[in-house]
């Protein structure tokens, strides 16, 4: 039975993206799956998904980097959707792997143009109509690499960071209008991502690194033993997640999630530091009241 809410999730085609739809699909929810190609290359993928709990998950062709492809599948959404958006998942993403000065500009421009620039586009399209209703959830898959840095991912994080910074600055901006802006930072998983991830095209500048050129080989040796270890970390705890932040009423979902039983840790130390600084500083300036979301979500017609 559907509980009428309508969830768009980009990137829905594989790893957390396609576990994460059709969690919420299972669970009563409209889920629209952002893949690209969806008539092409993917048109097998969105049929299976379209398969799925009932008919409850809706493929729809969706390129985060343009303008056009955005608009008009919000459009659709809203549409097929009876007016509503209820939840957005910016999903969608690119990793890389590489000494950093191997990634030429146009490199970094690409790959910003995805995980960043991207969600900006997606949170730009769905606002208006969540600003209307009053209520409204976007979750921002991220990483634990946009807390902490390890060498050889450096280029990945930076994007990382950046959109976890977009995403906060949101969360302050919405919760008096009772749309919440959360964050779910995954570890390392074994979801195929390296078959989506950008190399430096210019590797022969490891010449001059000295011992350092073997990093990539020595980090990607130690990740391929964490994740294909006898009890390797379950994607499905990501799409879980995405599941319990749904479920939770607005102004109770916490800014940051980390999911990582292996190097959380670290993220979640970073992330309690941060928020009392954040704290501090906003009370200091007597803006304690951004701490406070407010609102409520109002019932899916």
């Amino acid at each position: 039975m559907s509980n009428g809410k309508v969830v768009l999730i980009t990137g829905a085609g594989t790893g957390f993206g396609r576990l994460s739809a059709e969690t919420l699909a299972n669970h009563g929810y409209t889920v629209f799956a952002g893949i690209r190609e969806v008539d092409g290359r993917n048109a097998a993928t969105a049929a299976e998904l379209k398969a799925h709990a009932s008919g409850r998950i809706h493929p729809v062709e969706f390129d985060v980097t343009s303008d056009a492809s955005v608009s008009a599948a919000i459009a659709e959404i809203l549409s097929e959707g009876g007016g509503r958006l209820d939840v957005v998942v910016n999903n969608a993403g690119v990793a890389t792997f590489g000494l950093a000065e191997a990634f030429t500009p146009a490199q970094l421009q690409a790959l910003f143009e995805v995980n960043v620039i991207g969600p900006q586009r997606v949170n730009r399209a769905a606002l208006p109509t969540m600003r209307a209703q009053g209520s409204g959830l976007l979750i921002q898959i991220t990483s634990g690499l946009g807390r902490i840095i390890f060498p050889v991912m450096g280029i990945y994080s930076a994007s990382k960071f950046a959109v976890e910074a977009l995403a906060e600055a949101y969360r302050y901006e919405l919760a008096p209008i009772g749309v919440d802006s959360v964050i779910i930072q995954p570890g390392a998983f074994p979801t195929g991502i390296l078959t989506r991830t950008m190399y430096g095209v210019e590797g022969e500048r490891a010449q001059g690194y000295g011992d350092n050129a073997a990093l990539p080989e020595i980090i990607g040796q130690a990740m391929g033993g964490m994740l294909n270890g006898p009890n390797p970390p379950d994607p499905q705890d990501v799409a879980d997640a995405v599941l319990r932040l749904c479920e939770t009423p607005t102004g109770e979902r916490p800014l940051r999630t980390v999911v990582d039983n292996l190097s959380g840790d670290g993220p979640r130390a970073i992330n309690n530091l941060t928020d009392q600084i954040q704290a501090g500083m906003f009370t200091g300036m007597g803006m304690g009241g951004l701490l406070q979301p407010r609102g409520g979500d109002k019932p899916a017609s």
